[in-house]
């Protein structure tokens, strides 16, 4: 179901979960945590940014645009050999220990190389890989993908380092208590390393795009891109920045308190809201 002035994509069971949640008759589901990666490119007309479209078919936000991304594997812990900000670092900036900060930026590499062939490591802590295309490769990420093979024997396997200083963290969502499927999402920003290229290669999307964030915004606006609070919400905050390296330079500063959606009872109605992001309250009819 979503909005006929817009393109916010929202569950048509919400509605009936909301009412059993403030009747107690619903105990929310604990969110996995996951992390997403905004990959963008430089063009004459400012940054654009990678998109999936997840398929049709599928059960959460079919149809809806995202980036790459997924939830944290157990084994993304075991990622140590990097490059960038320490563990401690990171755990400071997230609120969290150390071990659950490794995996989740291990996890946003992973996503990212698992649902764009795109890989932020290199052969030392200073360059990166130029080409991640070839039959050896998809055969590395397949297994990935599969679960055969951790992130961290892919990159022993291939004398690499995860390179974690490539990423800024941008914000953190998490999934509201009335979903089925609850997330506790990072997002991060990141430039496309030079020499590779993006290519469809999730499972769950059926079609990719480079889209200037401007452009994307406008699309969701008009009604014709289907996008999740989070999704559009981050792509509206990239909108001041001229370049992607801008923007990665800006991901310091951003404030990571986690934005969880909110429903209440108002005059026969839902009202569903996400602090701070007033553009995404809908009024439900509850009855």
């Amino acid at each position: 179901m979503s909005s006929t002035e817009n393109g916010q994509w929202y569950p048509p069971e919400w509605p009936e979960r909301i009412r059993a949640l403030a009747a107690g008759e619903l105990t929310p589901v604990a969110p996995r945590r996951a992390a997403t990666v905004m990959l963008l490119r430089d063009t004459p007309a400012g940054p654009a940014v990678h998109m999936l479209r997840r398929r049709t078919s599928m059960a959460f936000a079919g149809g809806a645009y995202a980036y790459p991304g997924g939830a944290v594997d157990p084994r993304d812990t075991r990622a140590t050999d990097s490059t960038g900000p320490a563990d401690a670092r990171w755990a400071e900036r997230f609120g969290t220990d150390e071990a659950t900060a490794r995996s989740v930026v291990c996890a946003a590499v992973r996503e990212t190389f698992e649902e764009a062939g795109v890989l932020l490591a290199g052969p030392d802590p200073h360059t990166v890989v130029a080409d991640t295309t070839g039959a050896d490769w998809e055969a590395d990420r397949a297994a990935l993908v599969a679960h055969e093979l951790s992130f961290a024997d892919f990159l022993n396997r291939r004398n690499l380092v995860l390179r974690a200083d490539l990423l800024g963290a941008w914000a953190r969502w998490i999934t509201p208590e009335f979903e089925k499927r609850r997330y506790d999402t990072y997002f991060f920003v990141a430039a496309l390393p030079e020499g590779q290229r993006t290519g469809n290669a999730s499972t769950e999307a059926d079609a990719t795009v480079w889209v200037r964030p401007e452009e994307a915004a406008a699309g969701y606006d008009r009604g014709e891109l289907l996008m999740m609070p989070p999704t559009i919400a981050a792509l509206r905050e990239l909108l001041p920045y001229a370049t992607a390296a801008e923007a990665l330079a800006a991901a310091g500063d951003r404030d990571l308190t986690p934005v969880l959606a909110r429903a209440r009872l108002e005059a026969g109605e839902i009202v569903l809201s996400w602090p701070g992001h007033d553009e995404f309250t809908k009024r439900i009819d509850s009855a």
